[in-house]
């Protein structure tokens, strides 16, 4: 009962602070028998509540043995049946118990379990997939060749991709790759796996994870990449929900765009470079008018604009008196929240929103329960049961009714310069679509070399 309870809690918390979650590849997962989960570690204690949270089999994490050791946080992970793993990094720690992490592994595989494991090592803001460690594979191989039975166990690739992990309300994709079948081996009188067993599935792993992550040189051209994606995407028809591409598509697109980055970077730079200063003038142009790529584009019939511009001004008159009260009650802690994150992250980004969730939920209840406190000491406890309803739900309203008015502003702005410089927004609108045609005309190019 306590797992579910955090469960809830904890998918709760992602739906508030992800304004978009995204989940591919869910068919994948087999719906009974030994699953081991094998997630990238972009994101800090963030990645490994995406799986607890979502997937459709019940999992128990392997997580580094200190967070055994830390208030709260132990008692979570302790409820969620986590594994302890005794990592050399970590100061103190007997690297020697690793051998009962092993085992316990084994034992949730052999019984049908499912466990997931980040095998990379540690969590981090590279790029790219870094080089794995050999754990996963040896606990897989160790539960599949133990006994007599074959227990047909499977490995599933799990891919995360955030489209900013520091940022509140931003979006996150889970993505499900293709299952790799763990063969039975022999293994040595130790019960370890033979060395080029353990290599050859390794390498099978890291295969499968790069099909669901991105994987960039370096910053400066996981950077380039957003930039040049963002273009090309904002040329796209936006949908009823006002998103121009699923997280899946944009997901995608970006790994085709790393790929075609590295095959012009290596064999027609100049062209690339020509495209790039493109794109920068381009930005130069929108920035000058106060849009993002996505803001650009060509006004509606003057019914549509008009009938979305009444309902919108009539919605934000119901929800203000709302958003107000959400956002005099809540801000506060948010300022707060924030300041922890920046202080405690040391400049780690793939710690911030751990920091910022973490945070969250410990001083937002808590100012809602010092409101209910004022409100009971002031006037009893009817008030202070409303307060206790009111705040959060205030909050809610407050964060999607700022959503809602920025966009809207967005777009009033772009309706603006459109009337007031119509010259200028079409030939941007024309530069835009040109880059995306060279960016199509790049991609397939490097497409028929690989």
């Amino acid at each position: 009962m306590t797992r579910k309870i955090i469960v809830a809690i904890l998918k709760l918390i992602l739906r508030v602070f992800f304004r978009r979650i995204e989940i591919n590849g869910l068919e994948r997962v087999p719906d009974d028998g030994p699953v081991m989960f094998v997630l990238n570690h972009p994101n800090g204690l963030v990645d490994p509540v995406f799986i607890l949270t979502l997937s459709p089999r019940k999992v128990s994490f392997l997580a580094k043995s200190t967070l055994f050791k830390m208030p709260v946080i132990s008692f979570f992970i302790k409820s969620l049946e986590a594994i302890p793993v005794y990592r050399k990094q970590d100061t103190g720690e007997d690297t020697s118990k690793n051998q009962e992490t092993f085992k316990i592994s084994r034992e949730v595989l052999k019984s049908g379990g499912a466990i997931a494991i980040c095998p990379e090592g540690v969590s981090h803001n590279e790029p790219r997939l870094l080089p794995l460690k050999t754990g996963a594979t040896r606990i897989a191989l160790g539960a599949a060749s133990t006994g007599k039975k074959n227990i047909r166990l499977k490995i599933v690739p799990c891919g995360l991709y955030y489209t900013a992990k520091t940022k509140f309300r931003s979006s996150a994709l889970l993505y499900f790759g293709d299952t790799i079948d763990v063969e039975r081996v022999e293994l040595n009188e130790k019960g370890e796996p033979p060395r080029e067993a353990v290599e050859v599935l390794t390498e099978k792993i890291e295969k499968e994870l790069r099909d669901v992550v991105l994987n960039a040189e370096h910053d400066e051209a996981m950077q380039t990449i957003e930039r040049a994606e963002r273009v090309f995407s904002s040329d796209f028809e936006k949908d009823h929900s006002d998103e121009v591409l699923g997280l899946t598509r944009q997901f995608e697109l970006r790994r085709r765009f790393i790929e075609g980055y590295a095959y012009h970077r290596q064999h027609s730079p100049e062209r690339l470079n020509a495209l790039l200063s493109r794109i920068e003038r381009y930005e130069s142009e929108l920035e000058q008018m106060g849009l993002d790529p996505e803001e650009l584009a060509p006004p509606e019939s003057l019914t549509s604009i008009a009938v979305h511009t009444f309902s919108q001004t009539l919605l934000f008159a119901l929800l203000s008196p709302f958003a107000i009260i959400g956002i005099v009650v809540n801000y506060p802690a948010y300022v707060l929240i924030k300041y922890i994150a920046i202080k405690l992250s040391n400049n780690y980004n793939d710690v911030v929103s751990t920091i910022k969730i973490v945070a969250s939920a410990l001083f937002f209840p808590l100012t809602w329960i010092v409101l209910a406190a004022v409100c009971y000491w002031l006037a009893g406890w009817k008030l202070a049961l409303i307060a206790l309803i009111i705040a959060p739900v205030s909050g809610y309203v407050a964060v999607r009714f700022t959503e809602e008015f920025d966009r809207f502003l967005a777009g009033a702005l772009s309706l603006g310069f459109f009337i007031t410089r119509k010259g200028f927004f079409k030939r941007l609108l024309v530069e835009r679509r040109m880059i995306r045609e060279e960016i199509q005309k790049l991609g397939r190019e490097a497409m028929r070399v690989n």
